[in-house]
């Protein structure tokens, strides 16, 4: 697209998944709309940081029939990778019982093709969005690549932030090329040597995803991560299994009656011999409902105690990564430690660590070649270290949710102004409506939100059909 300004309905800031199922689901719901401009500054819509990971060690979390950029089909991508072959070009991806885990880039791929086949309707504006200014008759959208796009409907789809380091980890290592910030950035790990002692700093997904890529990459070194709590991400059951329970009639209204409604159906579950995953996908299912009857109070009580037991439980990790984690536990080259960071220094052995064992508040000092960060997203930092939500707090257009994990949106995913007020043609996909809407980090989750988002957009674009702003670029 030209660099010179470009008038649209509809205007989408981020191209990840979560943007790109907004744009395919309301130009579905909007047949007559003629496009949707998409500003990303990546070279392909639908993959977004989570599904541009090159690496084919990075599984989808989550089996592929579970994985569809449309609920009511739940096998389109599954049937797709059958039919595009990347499965037979994977058989690793193929588990006995039937279910596929294919490589995360395989599914960017797929929601790529499927935003490709929408052909003119989408126009991609690479570049990152600067500055979002409210006019008489819309929003006028400041581009890096000088471009400025006016549009009448904005969504705000944009994706987390980079992990924060530790204050004292950033002060100790930062700048050292043996501490690694951003396992993200492409090759960044290739240069930890195959027989290197690595610290990872963090216990999630994202230290899974590492110890894959290392593995891969042929290191048999010792690997040691730590958390607080030591927690690991957990795997999936061993047989599909359906949802059970029930946390949506008469929701609880304190954390701790609604652990004690969790633990009790996961016990009964036991006696009907069925596994506690079934459990956790329905408090996931029904999360929403579950959130929003929890006062505020009660939900900072939940993400402060509860937020690791739910992330481990709810967020599980492909069997293929389990297995390599195992694998190298049995072998002494994986070990997970409950501890706290004490202290850093270099020296001629290392990078030396200093931790405090959480159980036995034992202190001790390790060595190791390579600091890797994988504490995840830094949710609390996301207007801080966003410019252009920055920009958009400093104009009044919008701001944090009280809880901090992304953006304050109403009931219908439209952003909340400095007065508190929501802005009718301003509305917000993704994770980062979590506040308002509890869980919005799963794809199934982020998919059906999207979903609701299009038909916001879509019901408003009857509403102004005679005033929309002419689409057609200049």
């Amino acid at each position: 697209m030209s660099d010179r300004a470009a008038a649209t309905s509809v205007a989408i800031i981020g191209g990840g998944f979560s943007g790109a199922a907004v744009a395919w689901h309301l130009l579905r719901l909007q047949p007559k709309l003629s496009h949707i401009v998409i500003i990303e500054p990546r070279a392909e819509i639908g993959r977004g940081l989570a599904y541009s990971a090159a690496d084919p060690s990075h599984r989808i979390n989550v089996p592929a029939a579970r994985m569809s950029l449309i609920p009511d089909q739940p096998d389109h991508f599954n049937d797709w990778l059958i039919a595009s072959g990347h499965l037979d070009a994977d058989p690793a991806a193929h588990l006995e019982d039937g279910r596929n885990f294919p490589a995360r880039a395989v599914f960017g791929q797929y929601v790529q093709a499927e935003i490709a086949s929408l052909g003119s309707r989408i126009r991609h504006v690479q570049a990152s969005a600067e500055e979002v200014v409210a006019e008489a008759d819309g929003y006028a959208i400041r581009c890096s690549n000088g471009a400025t796009v006016q549009a009448g409907i904005v969504v705000l789809a944009v994706c987390h932030v980079p992990p924060s380091a530790p204050a004292p980890l950033e002060r100790a290592l930062g700048g050292d090329p043996r501490f690694i910030a951003n396992p993200w950035t492409p090759g960044v790990l290739d240069a930890i040597a195959p027989d290197a002692r690595v610290l990872i700093v963090g216990s999630g997904l994202t230290m899974a995803d590492i110890v894959a890529s290392l593995d891969r990459n042929g290191h048999r070194g010792e690997i040691v991560a730590v958390s607080r709590r030591g927690l690991r991400s957990r795997g999936h059951p061993s047989a599909p299994c359906d949802p059970f329970g029930d946390f949506a009639a008469n929701p609880a209204h304190t954390v701790q009656a609604l652990v004690r409604r969790v633990r009790e159906a996961v016990r009964e579950a036991a006696r009907e011999g069925k596994s506690w995953h079934g459990v956790l996908d329905q408090v996931r299912l029904q999360g929403s409902i579950i959130w929003g009857a929890l006062p505020l109070n009660e939900r900072r009580r939940l993400l402060r105690h509860l937020r690791p037991f739910w992330d481990v439980h709810r967020f599980r990790i492909a069997p293929q990564v389990e297995a390599t984690l195992d694998r190298r536990a049995e072998a002494g080259r994986f070990t997970l430690r409950s501890a706290s960071l004490r202290g850093f220094a270099r020296d001629a052995a290392g990078i030396a660590v200093t931790l405090r064992d959480r159980r036995t508040s034992l202190i001790d000092t390790s060595h190791f070649d390579a600091v890797v960060l994988a504490t995840g997203p830094a949710h609390g930092r996301v207007f801080a270290d966003s410019a252009l939500l920055g920009a958009l707090e400093d104009a009044g257009l919008a701001r944090p949710d009280p809880l901090r994990l992304g953006i304050e949106v109403d009931q219908q995913a439209r952003a909340l102004s400095a007065d508190g007020k929501a802005r009718d043609d301003l509305f917000v996909a993704g994770p980062l409506a979590r506040g308002t809407f509890g869980e919005l980090m799963g794809l199934p989750d982020v998919t059906n939100y999207a979903i609701r988002v299009a038909a916001g957009v879509a019901e408003l674009l009857q509403q102004r059909a005679p005033r929309l702003v002419a689409d057609k670029i200049y």
